[in-house]
């Protein structure tokens, strides 16, 4: 019976966190929404563009890494400058 418990409150925490998260990337997307209009408008190199495919295949190549069994730390996870990392 403990256990059906502690699942339950687990579920709930993750869910409630989900939720909490999904609220914050909706608020971001829209007040960012403007800056990416002006951004892209003046993206006449198309820096831009070649810096999301990079973000994309090293997205997918971490998915993949991931995906083979290998994890990375935690602190790479906590890390601020972690959305940074496909810069070079």
């Amino acid at each position: 019976m403990q256990t059906l418990a502690v699942d339950i409150a687990f579920t709930f925490v993750d869910d409630a966190a989900a939720l909490a998260s999904g609220f914050v990337r909706t608020v971001l997307r829209l007040v960012m929404a403007p800056i990416d209009r002006i951004a892209n408008a003046c993206d006449i190199a198309g820096v831009l563009t070649e810096r999301r495919a990079t973000f994309r295949m090293w997205r997918a190549d971490r998915a993949r890494a991931r995906h083979e069994g290998r994890r990375f730390s935690l602190l790479g996870r906590i890390n601020p400058f972690r959305h940074l990392a496909h810069l070079t």
